[in-house]
């Protein structure tokens, strides 16, 4: 009996426990606690993401090239919407009936409890429009965000586009993206993208039963705030850049200028180029597929994608690893009888020279003082062969950039092209001499290099031996050294005595009577260039010019490529002096604006050849892989690759 007695209470004890532990917990969640009153009350409590506005783009000079503009996203919850006129919607934001359904049946299937996007990057003007109506759609709110503007509507390769976040983004994200978010795409954006974009925010609002905002939850005590991403200043110069693109009008190819004792990328011009502003809004999608579909590719990359043969831009190059290695001297002479026979096949030559020495030979860009050049190269005794003999030869072209990346911070950059002696062996097998591949003493064959590493080698040359990788940004924040190779020095192992001779030949070919690039001298400065008159299987052969300026103390070195445009002194070689004139002092002198004005009106554009029947059209483009090369296919055989009887380069 005492037994069943002590059962009892110990069951009613049980009971009384469990009935104080749930009072309790009701107690918590409904006067302690908040968080179960905010989960019962989603309808009237939502999180609105605040998102940050990107990080602000100058200039060298601190002029705005990047700012933002504020937009609108109206979003939509379908479990909270209620029957409202639909048509008033649409005709506020610009939409048709068809449009509705297809937005609202998107969101149903996203998620009927959540807010997702309806319709992006609403003006201001719609959304003032669209404000004042909001509580007659019940079930719709109003997400801001800011959106990427370019006042001068330049530069849109340099800067590349900022889109809404793939699945792919939001899982390499690692929780950080969340779908309707925005990334950059190319460019810039892509490029600094994590510095760039910022932090984004919660605010906890209330809203009332007529979908009205009645403010942030607890006067905002569990809200967090926006941080907008770093201020970035790009080594740009806004001036020579507008101008570049301007030269550059109806044109294809690539500019990039270079500050030598920096590394800083002064200019950065791919033509034919594109409105960035194009790349912003509602229209977006239809933009980029617009431009897409246009002749010449303007999405491509030139300045660090566009693989173009240096042709006699090469020269230098050649000649100063001769010197260094012994083979020649300044005051070594050749015979140029108009060309220069190499096995059974005859380089020509634009002149008839004669006896020749390296100064002259580079101003006038002979092409058999440069075929001796090489011959000498491959043809020392202290190596047992001449395919070790290219080795050596191909470690130090190397060694000046070509056929390895320059590491610039920019996405996408290529390495250029240069054959490795195994790749002859392959191809020509084992017994291809020195003759076989002549054609690399002028800078054709097997021999690819992108605008940006011809700019550096010029840097190379103006310094008298190295060069610090060249990058776009100058600073972020407050921080000057973005990263320590940027500031480094990267030798060459030429040494310094060398180059004076290689300056002395540049500096005449653009100030002599003799010059091929005379026509280009720039009053009170003294320029040192280089011409070059590429080869192009597919047209007219490319105009392509690399120098510096001013000779003591270059400020400025500069690569400038204008496909099918003939002689490197027609077209490359003034637009070279035309940027370097109005970066040094800042205007162009006297009548040379009427040659400006001539060179901006100029269209020279590749001849788009008509598809023959049940045949693909062929390419005109000069990029390899992406678009056909300009010099010769080096995945092809030796027809289409070497100089063949009378056929030259400048």
């Amino acid at each position: 009996m005492d037994n069943l007695f002590n059962r009892k209470y110990t069951v009613q004890g049980l009971f009384l426990i469990v009935c104080l532990i749930l009072v309790g917990k009701l107690f918590y969640m409904q006067i302690v606690s908040d968080k179960y009153f905010l989960l019962s009350n989603s309808n009237v409590l939502r999180k609105i993401y605040t998102f940050p506005a990107r990080g602000v783009i100058f200039d060298r000079k601190g002029r705005v090239l990047v700012q933002n503009e504020p937009v609108y996203d109206l979003m939509v919850i379908p479990n909270q919407v209620k029957e409202f006129d639909t048509l008033d919607l649409c005709n506020t934001i610009g939409i048709d009936t068809a449009g509705f359904r297809k937005r609202f049946h998107k969101a149903v299937v996203q998620s009927r409890y959540q807010p997702s996007t309806f319709e992006k990057q609403l003006s201001v003007q719609t959304y003032a429009a669209l404000q004042e109506k909001l509580s007659n759609f019940p079930g719709f709110l109003v997400q801001g965000r800011t959106v990427r503007h370019y006042p001068d509507s330049v530069a849109g390769q340099f800067f590349g586009y900022v889109k809404e976040v793939s699945p792919k983004d939001i899982e390499d994200s690692e929780g950080y993206y969340r779908p309707g978010d925005y990334i950059g795409k190319s460019g810039v954006e892509k490029q600094y993208n994590d510095i760039l974009r910022g932090e984004r925010g919660v605010k906890n609002m209330l809203y009332d039963a007529r979908n009205v905002p009645q403010g942030s939850y607890q006067e905002g005590k569990f809200d967090t705030l926006a941080r907008s991403g770093e201020k970035v200043v790009s080594s740009l110069d806004m001036e020579i850049q507008k101008l570049g693109e301007q030269l550059m009008q109806n044109k294809v190819g690539s500019i990039v200028a270079i500050e030598p004792a920096t590394g800083e990328v002064l200019a950065f011009v791919s033509s034919p180029g594109y409105d960035p502003n194009r790349m912003v809004g509602r229209q977006q999608g239809n933009n980029y597929m617009d431009i897409f579909g246009q002749a010449n590719r303007p999405f491509l990359v030139r300045p660090i994608s566009g693989y173009y043969s240096p042709g006699s831009s090469f020269k230098p190059l050649d000649a100063l690893i001769g010197l260094q290695e012994g083979v020649i001297t300044p005051d070594m002479t050749f015979n140029c009888p108009g060309g220069y026979w190499a096995g059974n096949h005859f380089v020509r030559c634009e002149h008839v020279d004669g006896t020749i020495s390296l100064r002259r030979g580079l101003a006038r860009s002979c092409n058999t003082y440069a075929c001796y050049v090489f011959q000498k190269l491959m043809t020392q005794t202290r190596f047992k062969n001449q395919k070790l003999a290219y080795d050596e030869w191909e470690s130090k072209v190397r060694k000046f950039g070509i056929g390895q990346k320059l590491d610039i911070d920019m996405p996408y950059e290529r390495k250029g092209i240069l054959f490795t002696s195994d790749e002859y062996t392959k191809r020509f097998g084992k017994y291809w001499r020195y003759t076989t591949v002549i054609s690399l003493a002028i800078g054709q064959g097997e021999m690819s290099a992108t605008p940006l590493q011809m700019a550096n080698i010029m840097a190379i040359i103006a310094n008298k031996g190295y060069y610090i990788k060249p990058h776009l940004i100058k600073s972020i924040g407050d921080k000057k050294i973005i990263k320590k190779d940027y500031v480094q020095k990267n030798y060459v192992d030429i040494d310094a005595a060398h180059f004076e001779p290689v300056i002395d030949g540049m500096q005449d070919a653009v100030n002599s009577p003799w010059g091929t690039a005379n026509a280009s001298r720039i009053p009170n400065v003294l320029m040192c260039g280089k011409t070059g008159t590429v080869q192009n299987p597919h047209g007219k052969n490319h105009s392509v010019f690399i120098g510096f300026a001013p000779r003591d103390n270059p400020k400025i070195a500069i690569a400038v490529v204008v496909e099918n445009a003939g002689y490197g002194g027609a077209y490359a070689a003034p637009i070279a002096s035309y940027l370097t004139e109005k970066y040094l002092t800042g205007n162009i002198s006297g009548g040379r604006m009427a040659q400006v004005e001539w060179m901006k009106k100029q269209s020279v554009l590749p001849e788009v050849p008509k598809p023959k029947i049940k045949l693909a059209p062929k390419t005109t483009d000069s990029v390899a892989k992406e678009a056909a090369p300009t010099a010769a296919d080096p995945k092809k055989n030796t027809a289409a690759n070497h100089l063949k009887s009378g056929e030259t380069t400048k």
